[in-house]
């Protein structure tokens, strides 16, 4: 199940996407041949609405728009050309039609994010939430050293979901009730529930005096924690705090991808970090035991991946074209269509067995 959420959540990406460079184009005059996912060879025919044909094909990579004329094998004379084709039409809307899946991917993650937050995603609560929240955690943010957490096991990240003693049991709410449970255990030994890394596991530890300068007679075991828990947030708030959000995930993700290729360029990059669709799928589906707050973000941070990274002025990606619109505008006429189609088939050449050599990886991560 958690892989058919995620093969459908990356197949909505690539629709979405794509879709950004159908409508585009049809709004601006121009004739859509295909509407494919996956790059070809073709799988399967689905059907064809007006001139367009919808198919699906074996390379799960992706997918395209076909536009007639924007990937001509010949040049074409000005008075021979149909006036729908994407070569024919003025370079704004070209550029428009380009810059469509990008948009559509970062308007897409707007909607995810927004949508993430009126379902509500875990996020460190305030006294005053508490009582509005589901899926409470106690958090721990900080070990002290030599404690009897540490000498337990506990680790800052852990969330500590229960709590028994001889006296009772103790479940995750507010941190001043944990305390006061730990104060009131007199030093007996306490059995800890606690969640790491989404798995479940048993913890005993010895309450010890001493450890709160404030108060040295109080029983404590050393640690920090915070509240943690899941509030929906209203609409009209959402849709403010979705936009900041998403702005925020553009610049991270956009200062990521630039160290990123820093470190391809001076041979320093950590190529194990990279996932393909096989790694993504794989991590989308996990996100789908955490809630749908978490498995709508998760979605929403990879959209905005998509568009940067399509963005990026590599031929056979979105940026690469629109390089080529932009450098045709200066020069006042098009680039030469076998050296536009080279370049491009080299490149795309390149492109697959990178591909292919992530998807090994994600494959090997996988059963290794």
């Amino acid at each position: 199940m958690q892989f058919l959420v995620a093969g459908a959540a990356l197949i909505a990406l690539i629709i979405v996407h794509e879709f950004g460079h159908f409508i585009a184009a049809k709004l601006s005059g121009m004739r859509v041949d295909e509407f494919g996912l996956g790059y070809p060879p073709r799988a399967l025919r689905i059907g064809k609405i007006g001139e367009t044909e919808y198919t699906l094909n074996w390379l799960p990579f992706g997918g395209f728009v076909k536009i007639y004329g924007e990937d001509a094998e010949q040049e074409i004379k000005p008075e021979d050309r149909d006036p729908r084709a994407f070569g024919a039409r003025p370079r704004v809307l070209q550029a428009i039609v380009l810059i469509a899946g990008i948009s559509m991917n970062l308007l897409f993650a707007y909607l995810l994010i927004t949508g993430a937050l009126i379902a509500g995603t875990p996020r460190a609560l305030s006294d005053a939430e508490l009582s509005q929240a589901r899926n409470l955690e106690l958090a721990v943010s900080n070990v002290l050293p030599s404690s009897p957490a540490m000498r337990a096991g506990l680790l800052a990240g852990d969330s500590i979901m229960d709590a028994k003693d001889a006296q009772g049991k103790w479940r995750a709410s507010d941190s001043k009730s944990f305390s006061a449970y730990i104060a009131d255990s007199n030093g007996s030994t306490v059995t800890l529930g606690v969640k790491r890394d989404g798995k479940m596991q048993t913890l005993e530890v010895i309450p010890a005096r001493g450890l709160l300068p404030s108060d040295p007679t109080r029983y404590a075991i050393g640690v920090e924690v915070g509240t943690i828990g899941v509030v929906p947030m209203p609409f009209l708030q959402a849709i403010v705090e979705g936009a900041n959000l998403t702005w925020g995930v553009i610049t991270l993700s956009a200062k990521g991808l630039a160290h990123f290729f820093y470190g391809i360029f001076t041979f320093s990059a950590d190529l194990s970090q990279v996932a393909g669709p096989i790694g993504i799928t794989v991590f989308v589906g996990a996100a789908t035991t955490q809630g749908l707050g978490n498995l709508l973000s998760i979605i929403a941070i990879i959209s905005v991946s998509l568009a940067l990274i399509n963005l990026i002025p590599i031929p056979a990606l979105d940026g690469g074209r629109l390089l080529f619109v932009i450098i045709e505008g200066i020069i006042r006429r098009p680039i030469h269509a076998k050296v536009a189609n080279a370049i491009n088939v080299i490149t795309f050449a390149l492109l697959i067995p990178l591909m292919l050599v992530v998807s090994a990886h994600d494959i090997f991560k996988l059963i290794g």
